[in-house]
């Protein structure tokens, strides 16, 4: 059996700061806040906005170092990366590594929803930051 992708879960979007930006995405375009987070572990934080069954993942870094403060200082706010919901994480990782896909992260991590995430390196996929994370709903 291989795992497969089943949907877009999220698109996440670097942000210098959430409180800035955030109006624009309720007000404007009328979605609606889940939650703002934080994961110190990955150094951001993060709000989350449902737009259908797809969300949208505002993101700031937490401190002036960290992937995303870099990703900000060298190409400034816009669209971050994509995530899409794979069945089995760990099989979609394994297959990757196997076909030879540049991967960030080998093992599985934790997101800022509390979901098993991985990257693949954007070097492999027409420069496009991809995360992988488990369905979680």
């Amino acid at each position: 059996m291989s795992s497969t992708i089943t949907a877009v879960d999220h698109i996440g979007v670097a942000v210098e700061r959430i409180d800035d930006v955030l109006p624009f995405y309720e007000k404007a375009l009328g979605l609606n806040l889940e939650e703002i987070k934080e994961s110190k572990v990955n150094k951001v934080r993060g709000a989350i906005l449902s737009a259908g069954r797809t969300r949208i993942e505002l993101i700031e870094p937490l401190g002036k170092e960290g992937p995303l403060s870099n990703f900000l200082r060298k190409k400034g706010q816009g669209i971050h990366h994509i995530a899409f919901v794979v069945s089995d994480l760990e099989m979609m990782l394994k297959r990757l590594k196997k076909d030879g896909i540049a991967l960030i992260d080998e093992k599985p991590r934790i997101g800022i929803k509390g979901a098993k995430i991985a990257f693949l390196h954007p070097k492999a996929t027409g420069n496009v930051l991809i995360e992988l994370c488990e369905e979680q709903r």
